[in-house]
């Protein structure tokens, strides 16, 4: 039994999750690709290499083309020059807003831990405007390691106060990455089903399941007093 003392700490993951970014990050992909003259992919296809980060990313992108595995360093490095500016077609998804102001309102420390670089990360928050409501923001790069590895997570709940070696919290997340991550801490994780997940959700580790932010606040009071 999960037992979180009031206010109970509720980290999130970003891309997939609190918004769509895939349009953004697309785009910019198909920028550096049709900078070399390599093929361009379709949205669907980069949507279904996000979470990783962004080497990971990439990694995919020159298997998927069969390009040289050399050529990854310098890809990246063209793909963070827009990436940094890139929040044109990201959008929030629907009730993402009311929901992260009802959680701040019932006083939930509210943080962010994603494999997204965490400059594009704080640019993002910053064209939305809620970049305050969070006062734990961990990036791809704040740490040496990445979801799924704990650290990343384990990080944003010790900067809301939690303890790092036994953190009680909520973890919010959309993908394969977010699932094993919370397991490995271990926090309750809550899965928002319209993400980018690639495997089916019975075959994921989730302590409760929607498709709609609305039903966020309940879900997270529910498991904070169970």
């Amino acid at each position: 039994m999960t037992v979180c003392m009031a206010p109970c700490p509720v980290v999130f993951d970003l891309d997939g999750t609190l918004i769509d970014s895939a349009p953004d990050i697309h785009a910019c992909v198909n920028a550096v690709l049709r900078e070399h003259d390599f093929p361009l992919l379709s949205l669907q296809q980069v949507r279904s290499f996000i979470g990783g980060g962004v080497d990971i990313l990439w990694q995919k992108i020159i298997r998927t083309l069969g390009l040289s595995p050399d050529l990854l360093r310098d890809l990246v490095a063209a793909f963070m020059a827009r990436y940094h500016a890139a929040t044109a077609l990201t959008r929030l998804f629907p009730g993402v807003q009311d929901a992260l102001g009802i959680l701040a309102d019932r006083g939930h420390p509210l943080g962010i831990c994603t494999n997204k670089p965490l400059g594009p990360t704080q640019a993002i928050l910053d064209h939305f405007g809620i970049r305050t409501l969070f006062a734990a923001i961990i990036g791809g790069d704040s740490l040496p390691e990445k979801k799924p590895d704990p650290a990343p997570l384990r990080a944003a709940f010790h900067a809301l106060g939690a303890d790092p070696a036994a953190p009680r919290g909520i973890y919010v997340g959309d993908s394969e990455f977010d699932a094993s991550c919370a397991a490995a801490v271990p926090v309750p994780f809550l899965i928002y089903s319209r993400g980018y997940r690639q495997t089916p959700l019975e075959n994921l580790h989730w302590r409760a399941q929607f498709d709609d932010f609305t039903a966020l606040p309940a879900l997270v009071e529910t498991e904070a007093l169970a």
